[in-house]
């Protein structure tokens, strides 16, 4: 199966602060399944590093206040066709990320502060009936297809 993994839990420096979060569950999935690594921050042509970006209301907007919200429109579209070229029926996301958090997003405010909320490339992906995990719900992937 082919499923769509966030690049930087594949070990890929693709975070806001340069970094990855490399995680051991989700990189072993790529034993049993093809997995296809996106950064949907960098698709949307943000830059590696920068600055950090939270969702306030309907838009994204970095800590220095410039409004990023098209990036991240352009990142999740191309996440979206990279996922329906693929067939892909999963997408394995970064918790908390104001792209791909499937549940949990920060506020806006840059205090660690997390509201109830989706990533932009998660909701897209989402809406597009792709069903969307954050690395500790691999266990909802069904059995039939692990």
């Amino acid at each position: 199966m082919n499923i769509i993994v966030s690049a930087c839990l594949l070990g890929t420096p693709c975070r806001y602060d340069g970094k990855s979060k490399p995680c051991e569950s989700v990189i072993a999935l790529k034993e049993r399944h093809n997995l296809i690594p996106v950064c949907p921050e960098v698709l949307g042509g943000l830059e590696i590093p920068r600055t950090p970006c939270e969702i306030v209301g309907d838009k994204v907007i970095s800590k220095n206040g410039e409004d990023r919200t098209t990036e991240y429109q352009k990142g999740a579209e191309k996440a979206l066709e990279i996922a329906l070229k693929n067939g892909c029926k999963y997408a394995v996301l970064k918790h908390k990320s104001p792209a791909c958090s499937p549940d949990g997003v920060y506020d806006g405010s840059f205090t660690g502060r997390l509201v109830d909320g989706m990533g932009v490339a998660a909701r897209l992906l989402s809406q597009n009936k792709i069903k969307v995990l954050y690395e500790d719900e691999l266990y909802l992937i069904s059995e039939d297809e692990l």
